[in-house]
């Protein structure tokens, strides 16, 4: 089993993020409160409660570098969150919204915040020193419906958002004065740089491989879809699998990617030496494929049936599976945070989910997939 520690912390978790240094856990149990609590002798005490939303938070993130939290809910409102002496100060953060903020991401520089809502638009966020304040920019008329998941690209410039009107569009978000200027990367505020329509469904959680070279994200047809060289002629695959479709997902390397959703069960992808990606299995359970050589050959010749990958445009079988649903988790799973890296890869990482329980995985005890990760 790769689950190191299982902690029932509500009835329901809406979304979570960790402290910088691991030691606190900031969630939403499913309501307007944001609940801080800290590890004390294996036990999780709860020590904040930060009440200033109407509504659900639908987005959580915790700066590492800055130690801030953003919070943002259905009130169409986000909170900067700053720790004064032993106690978070709220900042409002206006993001002229007439519908719900659904999710929030720091950028990795943590000097702007991306807002995904159901207004069809993105909010980039700065701080304006001058006046003391947070400021929106909004990136306006690109999207046919909500926004579902937002992921800055590691360059601090580029965000990626996915929407219920089953596209994927990378964006530009250089400010003047925040940003530093590229001469190579010459873009404006909300400048579209592509558009992905691969999905014919609602599409989630959208996240970037840590060099920024390929882009993952998950539609409502249980397909997770694979970009690489993003740009005007990107290149494409599709894995479809025939269980629950997938919410989230996280790069823990250039080259393996883990998915959660519907099916409670983390999910594992890979891509071999040519740069087709596969599902290899689920964690906690044995590999989906007898053992032997390594899984390239395997997945793209013994197993083709099952596993097979399409480039854009052409389909595919779906993969084939079978197992117990739900290993640890007993409801969805909507979110994925890494918990320690060493270098550009993830070995530990958490999830969340409807059940309340929030979940570390450890990659050091699934001696197969660690082989991969190397």
């Amino acid at each position: 089993m790769a689950v190191t520690a299982v902690h029932q912390l509500a009835q329901c978790i809406t979304c979570h993020a960790w402290s910088a240094d691991r030691s606190m856990v900031a969630l939403c149990p499913n309501n307007s409160e944001v609940h801080i609590y800290r590890l004390v002798e294996d036990k999780w005490e709860k020590v904040h409660v930060l009440q200033k939303h109407d509504q659900i938070i639908s987005g959580i993130d915790w700066g590492a570098r800055s130690n801030k939290i953003v919070t943002a809910s259905h009130d169409r409102n986000s909170y900067v969150w700053n720790l004064e002496r032993s106690e978070w100060v709220p900042t409002l953060v206006i993001l002229r919204l007439n519908r719900a903020a659904l999710c929030v991401q720091w950028s990795p520089k943590e000097n702007k915040f991306a807002v995904g809502s159901g207004a069809k638009t993105v909010c980039i966020c700065y701080y304006e020193q001058e006046n003391n304040w947070w400021v929106s920019k909004l990136i306006r008329k690109r999207h046919d419906s909500s926004v579902t998941s937002v992921s800055w690209h590691p360059d601090n410039i580029l965000v990626a958002s996915t929407s219920t009107d089953g596209k994927c569009r990378i964006f530009s978000t250089f400010i003047k004065g925040v940003d530093a200027r590229d001469p190579k990367k010459e873009s404006r505020f909300g400048e579209l740089i592509v558009q992905l329509d691969l999905s014919s469904s609602w599409t989630f959680g959208v996240k970037w491989s840590p060099s920024g070279n390929t882009l993952a994200y998950v539609g409502h047809n249980s397909v997770i879809y694979f970009v690489d060289d993003v740009g005007p002629s990107p290149l494409a695959q599709n894995v479809m699998f025939r269980d629950l479709p997938l919410r989230d997902v996280l790069f823990v390397s250039e080259k393996m990617v883990i998915g959660v959703g519907y099916d409670c069960i983390p999910m594992v992808f890979a891509a071999d030496e040519r740069g087709i990606w596969s599902f290899i299995r689920y964690l906690g359970e044995r590999k989906a494929v007898s053992s032997g050589s390594r899984y390239g050959s395997q997945f793209s010749e013994a197993f083709g049936k099952f596993y097979g990958q399409a480039k854009l445009g052409v389909s595919n079988d779906a993969v084939e599976t079978s197992r117990t649903r739900g290993v640890v988790h007993e409801n969805c799973i909507n979110s994925i945070i890494p918990l320690s890296r060493q270098g550009t890869q993830i070995r530990r990482f958490s999830t969340s989910g409807l059940d309340g329980k929030i979940v570390m995985w450890d990659l050091e005890t699934e001696q197969d997939l660690l082989e991969l990760l190397v």
